[in-house]
């Protein structure tokens, strides 16, 4: 059986194979949201070019002491079974207030009925439950907003 590991090495060299202007070492690889379910929706939101966008909490990148994502970075995203399913760049990020989010990147985030409306309900219930952080919630948190392309889903 293979690991996880031989998995990411054997997704990235097709990956490069399709796209040699790739790197020879691979990006971090993770999973939309914090469950099983959160990871498949989205990530058949950017399969199919819906989802071009995703906001995480700041206070959760502080607590955890991850790095801040940048225009450029590469990653592989995985489904809930951590199987590799697609390579994505960061185009921009911004770091916004909670109540500052923008209509327009609501949209690109795909989900729901794309409105500001559902994505502050959503975002709200979603980092009262599942923030790495002690603070939780706060309606004028940052908010780190990046966008991004698909360059493989291999």
């Amino acid at each position: 059986m293979a690991s996880d590991a031989d998995a990411l090495a054997v997704f990235w060299d097709a990956a490069r194979a399709a796209h040699p202007e790739l790197p020879p070492s691979s990006p971090e690889a993770w999973a939309f949201g914090a469950t099983p379910e959160h990871a498949d929706s989205l990530l058949a939101l950017v399969l199919v070019g819906t989802k071009t966008a995703t906001a995480s909490a700041l206070w959760d990148y502080e607590a955890t002491g991850d790095p801040l994502p940048k225009a450029g970075d590469l990653s592989i995203i995985l489904d809930s079974a951590s199987t590799p399913r697609a390579v994505i760049e960061t185009t921009s990020v911004a770091i916004v207030p909670f109540d500052r989010v923008t209509a327009e990147h609501a949209h690109a985030e795909g989900e729901g009925d794309r409105t500001l409306g559902y994505w502050r309900e959503a975002h709200e219930l979603f980092w009262r439950e599942h923030s790495e952080n002690p603070r939780g919630f706060e309606p004028d948190m940052p908010v780190l907003c990046e966008q991004f392309r698909v360059i493989c889903a291999c």
